[in-house]
């Protein structure tokens, strides 16, 4: 199995590396009013009537070097003779905290309140013994998470929304980008998206695109830029919105995208100060990408027949085409046997390429067929100075041979022995994600979700130019003791091209006039080392004087960044370590505010209505993606399972069918 492969073979000795995700920022909003009678609109119940008019809706969003801050608002009245129920729903990034959510009813305001999950599940509990429905937030898709509440509204009384949620845009592919989903249901007499952008670097490519933009609506977008600033204004009239003259119909319904990147320097650093917090972003450019050892395990078990191995098999090839000429490569197939293509890794060349097309095209899903073991012969190897890779697709868990997902995780690690980065891609909603992120984690890499749709190849093929052109590797940042404390992680394994390096921290009371860093990394067979310098007092005056930012946010950029990794790291700690991250993590979620997996927001209600809510934030599963892990929430998120919600039930995404498993399946790695 590839284990024994892995360990008897000479493996160069590679070096460690961190990649880099897509950002976006995405509002859907939608409002409907009770029955006579529901629709069904993908997994959301949507009550259809009249009655409920929305008379303004704004989505304010201020991104300050990266960090989004957006405040969506929304008034609406009761028109109808008799109370009606108004649902406030809205689609935010996986990413993202939720800070904030209110409602107004007649001059009240009845807030959100944000308490640790345990204190929260209890108010949950009981709301669930009245036979009220509690579960506020759910995963919807790729990328997306859908915020939904609703409130009954007396005749003409009004009702005002508004949520607010932060999150630090990840640069993917070379650019950031800003994703407003925009579906109102209805004509909106005062509609506006009011974006504005501050970036000190400068901004250095800006563009915008819709789904839904016509030859009207592109006279209601405004788009202004300087050196470090944008502004992006939409704000169409009632005309503008309307699919024909006289109709409430309205052609709002899609996506409302930015996109823009930064200057950068080959020094490739920037280190910005505002309040007594700092952020250090790295991405030089001009460096050469080096050569890379790929080795590509592909499932090829029952269940990847059909649809599945066919856009592997075209993902694959086109892969294969973009491999760089001084790369070496293999390919590994496995169900209920392992088999390798070549022996060794071997050179890319025409010759070998052409080849290795013709293998992929030949991979056809056979259940449990014996192949060939792989032999013992030694691999030829690139020099010292590459980046070697194990790019893993599957879509089920392993049935067959060693199952204990412990032991193979341990069995991996060890097979590996930190020469090799672990990228482990989930087919699908049948595997377990969690497995597959510790895995990935324990050994340098990442874990992501391939969905099963018309689009999976080009799936793959993103995730591939992710990775394809590593750049530096034991990438180490350094910050004088005197100047700084809490920094956030600070040592990552890989820089890929096009992504990003963020480390941020806190200014010491006493620190120098002047913050240093020095980063240092390998490239090819050589040490590199980066400076960057920056004065504390000109950095903090640029951030005071524009009205157009979030104030204070690094401070909250700071806080967001720690939460994310130390979440990510409980993955894969020891359990006495899961438990000091999990508290420091819980510690400051409460103190910012932040709906994460260990907080919950208590949302209250009018007297006599269902008296609470709670809103809790969906994490990746091993069934559906919408929720933690049974076995990993009993292990570090005590009392999430006590009193599950709905949203956090595992079930199947019905926009993708269920393939059924073969009967054998072995992960090759045991």
């Amino acid at each position: 199995m590839i284990q024994s492969f892995l360990k008897e073979r000479a493996w160069p000795k590679f070096l460690p590396g961190q990649s880099s995700s897509l950002a976006s920022v995405t509002v859907s909003l939608l409002f409907s009013t009770p029955p006579p009678c529901y629709l069904e609109h993908g997994n959301t119940r949507i009550s259809a009537g009249n009655g409920i008019q929305i008379y303004s809706l704004t989505v304010d969003s201020k991104v300050s070097s990266r960090f989004a801050h957006t405040v969506v608002t929304s008034r609406v009245v009761n028109k109808a003779e008799e109370a009606q129920e108004a649902i406030f729903e809205m689609e935010l990034p996986k990413k993202a905290f939720i800070t904030n959510f209110s409602m107004i009813i007649d001059g009240v305001t009845y807030p959100g309140n944000i308490k640790e999950k345990a204190t929260a599940q209890k108010q949950y509990s009981e709301a669930v013994a009245r036979g009220e429905s509690a579960g506020l937030v759910k995963a919807t898709g790729r990328k997306m998470e859908q915020f939904q509440v609703s409130v009954s509204v007396a005749p003409t009384a009004k009702v005002t929304f508004e949520l607010v949620y932060e999150e630090l845009l990840k640069r993917h592919l070379g650019v950031y980008e800003l994703l407003l989903k925009v579906r109102p249901q209805q004509v909106v007499k005062h509609l506006q998206m009011d974006i504005h952008i501050f970036e000190p670097q400068g901004i250095s490519f800006l563009e915008t695109e819709s789904s839904f933009m016509t030859n009207e609506l592109a006279d209601a977008l405004t788009v202004s830029q300087n050196k470090t600033k944008a502004h992006i204004l939409f704000k169409p009239t009632l005309s503008q919105q309307q699919k024909s003259p006289g109709q409430q119909d309205t052609v709002l319904d899609g996506n409302f995208i930015v996109r823009y990147d930064v200057n950068r320097t080959l020094s490739g650093g920037s280190i910005q100060i505002e309040n007594g917090y700092f952020v250090h972003y790295f991405a030089p450019e001009g460096l050469p990408t080096m050569p890379k050892n790929v080795v590509f395990v592909i499932d090829k078990s029952g269940s990847m027949s059909g649809r599945k191995i066919q856009q592997t098999r075209e993902a694959l090839i086109k892969i294969l085409s973009d491999l760089g000429p001084k790369d070496q490569f293999n390919l590994i197939t496995f169900s209920s046997e392992v088999t390798q293509w070549k022996p060794q890794l071997v050179p890319v060349s025409t010759e070998n390429v052409d080849e290795a097309k013709r293998y992929a095209a030949g991979i056809y899903a056979l259940g449990g067929e014996s192949l060939r073991s792989l032999n013992d012969n030694q691999a030829e190897l690139l020099s010292e100075g590459s980046v070697s890779l194990i790019i893993l697709l599957t879509d089920g868990d392993p049935t067959v041979g060693e199952t204990n997902p412990r032991k193979i995780q341990k069995n991996v690690q060890e097979a590996i022995d930190g020469q090799y980065s672990l990228f482990c891609l989930g087919f699908g909603f049948d595997v377990s994600y969690a497995f597959l992120e510790k895995m990935a984690l324990d050994n340098g890499g990442l874990a992501r979700r391939i969905y099963e749709d018309s689009d999976s190849a080009l799936q793959l093929q993103d995730f591939y130019q992710e990775v394809a052109n590593p750049l530096l590797t034991t990438v180490a940042f350094q910050y004088p003791s005197n100047a700084v404390e809490e920094v956030t992680q600070d040592n990552f394994r890989l820089l890929f091209k096009g992504s990003e390096m963020v480390v941020a921290g806190k200014l010491r009371d006493k620190s120098p006039d002047v913050l240093s860093a020095i980063v240092k990394g390998k490239m090819h067979k050589q040490n590199v080392t980066f400076q960057t310098k920056s004065s504390v007092a000109k950095q903090e005056e640029e951030f005071q004087s524009p009205k157009y930012i979030f104030h204070n946010f690094m401070e909250r950029l700071w806080a967001y960044l720690t939460i994310q990794q130390q979440l990510e790291q409980m993955v894969s700690a020891s359990e006495a370590e899961s438990e000091v991250l999990k508290d420091r993590a819980l510690n400051l979620s409460l103190e910012y505010n932040f709906v994460t997996p260990l907080t919950s927001m208590v949302v209250t209600k009018p007297e006599g209505q269902e008296q609470s809510q709670v809103a809790e934030k969906p994490v990746e599963d091993g069934e559906c993606g919408t929720c933690v892990p049974a076995s990993w929430a009993a292990e570090h998120l005590p009392g999430i399972l006590s009193h599950p919600s709905p949203m956090s039930q595992p079930r199947c995404h019905p926009c993708y069918p269920q393939t059924p498993r073969s009967p054998e399946r072995l992960i090759p790695f045991h």
